[in-house]
């Protein structure tokens, strides 16, 4: 092999060499770059994880222990449940058995009101009121308030109350009728042999519609559920986290 071929020869080895050399650089970058995608969205999906998981446990709902606190119907239609002695912290609810964000609230946190209130650490205060102006819901609210101011006794009350929200009808249709509400009194315990007919004659119409038009002035009531915690209304994002919900009337009682 002449001179000149063998520098020919030691030119290709030499740029082989390079192109061998540049090839596993580029392999080695294109590894790192996978390892570093991959760890990353590993990390965000823990992270999403993580959050999904947090959001899923504050909006968890508790489980109803199986005794209630003392229940007791108050002469203007609103109704304390509280241990006896506990005072405060108060946590007033203003309902309205026709609105479907307060048969969320019962659903979501309505297990949490009734819990605090056995173990002593709140007096909870339900104000079922009329906040509808237009039919048919209007009507249906009044029947349903009307219907629950026929219940003097306390435990009678609170299933009734339950099973309000539990049957409450959608709001472009006629619902809580005469004949539903006294099925739902049975169900719910009622024994009081004037119940079907303060039902059915709608008797307590007109205080419901006074005392609903007295507390949302007091109150400057323009939504339900409105919830106050020793007269601060609470925020929606709370109102709606049992968790969250706990943690603030809990603090509240120290």
């Amino acid at each position: 092999m002449s001179k000149g071929e063998r520098t020919k020869t030691k030119s290709q080895s030499a740029r082989e060499k390079i192109k061998a050399q540049q090839a596993e650089a580029r392999a080695r970058e294109k590894r790192r770059r996978v390892v570093a995608y991959t760890t990353a969205s590993v990390v965000a999906v823990a992270a999403v994880g993580l959050g999904v998981w947090y959001a899923a446990s504050i909006s968890r709902s508790e489980e109803a222990g199986a005794a209630l606190a003392p229940v007791t119907v108050q002469p203007d239609g609103s109704v304390v449940m509280a241990n006896a002695g506990v005072a405060a912290p108060v946590v007033d609810i203003y309902e309205d058995f026709q609105c479907p964000a307060c048969k969320e609230l019962e659903r979501v946190s309505g297990p949490t009101f009734k819990n605090l209130a056995a173990e002593g650490k709140a007096k909870v205060v339900f104000h079922p009121i009329t906040i509808f102006s237009q039919e048919p819901t209007k009507s249906n609210s009044v029947r349903a308030g009307s219907a629950a101011r026929c219940i003097a006794d306390g435990k009678q009350w609170m299933a009734f109350h339950d099973l309000l929200y539990k049957n409450q009808p959608p709001e472009s249709e006629v619902g809580f009728t005469a004949d539903q509400l006294k099925q739902w009194g049975k169900d719910a315990g009622v024994t009081d042999p004037g119940f079907d007919a303060c039902v059915t004659s709608n008797k307590n119409a007109d205080v419901q519609l006074a005392y609903s038009k007295k507390v949302s002035e007091e109150q400057k009531l323009d939504h339900t559920p409105t919830v106050k915690l020793n007269g601060t209304e609470i925020d929606n994002p709370v109102l709606f986290s049992p968790s969250q919900l706990r943690d603030e009337i809990t603090k509240a009682a120290k």
